[in-house]
Parts: C-alpha cells; sequence; structure tokens
C-alpha cells in the first residue's frame, strides 16, 4: 500500500480527492494545507487556520500546515519545502490532488512532483464537473460557499449549501459546478469520513479585494457537535 500525503484545501473538491483515494487503497498519512504567513488563513479559501485544524481532527488524519508568502511568489519554494520536509518524517511515495481539468495545474503538478521523486494522483482527473459534484452530495458530505468572484455572484451565494438546487443554479449561468477556475470555494462541513460535524454558528458575507475582487464568508463563531447527537435528536 503506497503512503501519500494529500493536498487539503479545506474545500469539496480535495475532500472528495481524498475520499476516492483512501477508497482506492492509498495509505494517506498527512494533509498538507498552504496558509498565509500574514492572515494565517488559506490561501484561496480565506478559512482561518483553526477551522481547518479542526477538520483534520474530525477525519482523524493529521494535518501538517505551511505558511507561505502573502503574494504567492515562493509559492513553488514552499510547496517543494513542506513536502520534502513530510518525506523525510515519513516515507511518503505520492500526493493526492483535486484537479479536474486544468491542464496548467496538471502539468505544474506533475513537474514539480517529478523534482521531490513523489508520484502525483489525481482521482477527480478528467471527470465530468457535474458528475464530481454529484457524487460529492450522493455520498452525504456537506459543504458551504465561503467565496465567489464578486463579478459572478451576489453576496447571497456565499454561505449557500452545496446541493443540487446549487448544481442547477451553476449550470443555468453557465459556471463550472466544481468552480475549477476559482469562481467559487467552498469549506466541507460534514460527512461519511466525519466524526463530528462543523456548524458556523456567526458569519456573514463581506467583499475583498485580493488576486481578483471576492465575497468572502466571515466566519465569526463556529463549533463541532458529535453526529450522534443529531441522530437523538431526529
Amino acid at each position: 500500500m503506497s503512503s501519500v500525503i494529500t493536498s487539503w484545501s479545506a474545500g469539496k473538491d480535495s475532500c472528495l480527492a481524498y475520499y476516492k483515494a483512501i477508497q482506492q487503497g492509498l495509505n494517506v498519512k498527512y494533509l498538507l494545507n498552504f496558509i498565509s504567513i500574514k492572515h494565517k488563513r488559506s490561501c484561496f479559501h480565506g478559512i482561518e487556520s483553526d477551522l481547518i485544524k479542526k477538520q483534520s481532527e474530525s477525519i482523524g488524519i493529521p494535518l501538517k500546515q505551511k505558511e507561505v508568502s502573502p503574494d504567492m511568489e515562493k509559492y513553488e519554494e514552499e510547496f517543494k519545502e513542506a513536502v520534502t520536509n513530510l518525506k523525510e518524517i515519513s516515507n511518503i511515495e505520492g500526493m493526492v490532488f483535486g484537479d479536474i481539468y486544468l491542464d496548467e495545474h496538471k502539468e505544474w503538478i506533475e513537474r514539480v512532483c517529478k523534482d521531490l521523486e513523489i508520484k502525483p494522483y489525481e482521482p477527480l482527473w478528467n471527470i465530468p464537473p457535474e458528475k464530481n459534484f454529484t457524487e460529492f452530495v450522493d455520498l452525504g458530505f456537506k459543504a458551504i460557499v465561503v467565496s465567489c468572484k464578486a463579478d459572478l455572484f451576489e453576496d447571497d451565494f456565499i454561505g449557500r449549501l452545496v446541493d443540487y438546487d446549487m448544481l442547477d443554479y451553476l449550470m443555468e449561468k453557465k459556471i463550472c459546478p466544481c468552480g475549477e477556475n476559482g469562481e467559487f470555494h467552498t469549506l466541507v462541513i460534514d460527512g461519511p469520513i466525519f466524526k463530528e460535524r462543523i456548524e458556523i454558528t456567526k458569519a456573514k458575507p463581506i467583499i475583498k479585494d485580493g488576486f481578483w475582487k471576492h465575497w468572502s464568508l466571515d466566519i465569526k463563531e463556529w463549533t463541532v457537535r458529535d453526529k450522534a447527537i443529531k441522530i437523538l435528536e431526529e
């Protein structure tokens, strides 16, 4: 059984890639997440570090977080450093990614993994985005939108649940159901691999300027609940 790490954004695609990797028999030793050294939040999703740590605790897989420069200019160097460090402490042979169809992403990954002497795994690659979307939902995963481009969406898209209604909405607007081009990003809050579910108890949409103008979910308060409690309540 190959020992691997999973590139972890905290969103639906990296989560589904991780799930499919373990179903395929890969031994995922760590989730690897990159956060801004300035804001202590994930680089594109904008999720605070502690919330991502809670995800990994609920899943039961150790999380390794690497701080990266705010402008991402040294990202490749920082990426390689993080993976090399994990190779030194564990027998890592490969890395799992959640890419779907962007060739430039896959080419970058293949080049960098070759330099690192590890094998890239792409469980979602070339699967139609709508099929990846429906598989995620049908498996019982729950996710909400935490970031979206302001030129494509209004603020009411923030916090929206990833479900079939959202799929219909995206297909009607001719937007990639998986947001592969960065149209939107999500946070997974529950699913078959979670021992606890995450509940966002206080949050609001705010507008931000970064790599582009976007809406972001400003999460003020959150908690976790044992999933058995929900079953008893129902």
